[in-house]
């Protein structure tokens, strides 16, 4: 009764600008120790509070598979296996100098410049076009997370399976040419 008179009013759509202006605030400022840190460690943990803020986004968008499936794969699968690189390849774990670039202000006009072909691109192609179906009329939407793993994991749980060996395989190769003889 209260959620339908707060969609109402609208309320929930400013707690969702409100959220989303807090997830969007906390991934800027990860994103921009991801690149700035000297410390492998400090920005990989720095990834995955990006990664995880992409999740919570999801989340707000009502995608609830998309979200576990940005936890499960980018947060469980990747980075870890990004911090056993780190690990194996015993890279100093500290500060390192020699990993700055001196040309890296050349990066920040080619960056803007990337950031504007993207928005014009984005533009061009979508104008003022909103997302969602306001008829509710769709035939094809699928509601559900189960009826979404039901989509996805049917006809290719075979090579899901495959995948996972090969990232065990990986792994394990990592660590038999890591280690010392």
């Amino acid at each position: 009764m209260q959620l339908a008179l707060l969609a109402e009013s609208g309320d929930i759509e400013v707690a969702q600008n409100v959220g989303f202006g807090i997830i969007a605030t906390i991934m800027v400022v990860a994103a921009l120790r991801v690149v700035t840190s000297k410390n492998v460690v400090h920005a990989a943990l720095s990834l995955v509070l990006v990664m995880a803020g992409a999740s919570a986004l999801y989340v707000l968008l009502a995608a609830e598979f998309v979200a576990v499936t940005q936890v499960l794969v980018y947060i469980g699968a990747v980075m870890v296996l990004f911090l056993f690189g780190v690990m194996l390849t015993r890279a100093k774990v500290g500060k390192e100098s020699d990993l700055d670039n001196r040309n890296k202000l050349v990066g920040v006009p080619v960056a803007l410049l990337l950031l504007g072909v993207m928005v014009y691109a984005l533009l061009d192609a979508f104008g003022t076009d909103r997302i969602g179906n306001s008829s509710g009329t769709d035939e094809t939407a699928v509601n559900s997370t189960a009826a979404i793993s039901d989509l996805i994991f049917s006809p290719y749980l075979l090579p899901f399976w495959a995948l996972s060996f090969v990232l065990l395989a990986a792994v394990i190769g990592a660590i038999v040419l890591a280690r010392k003889d």
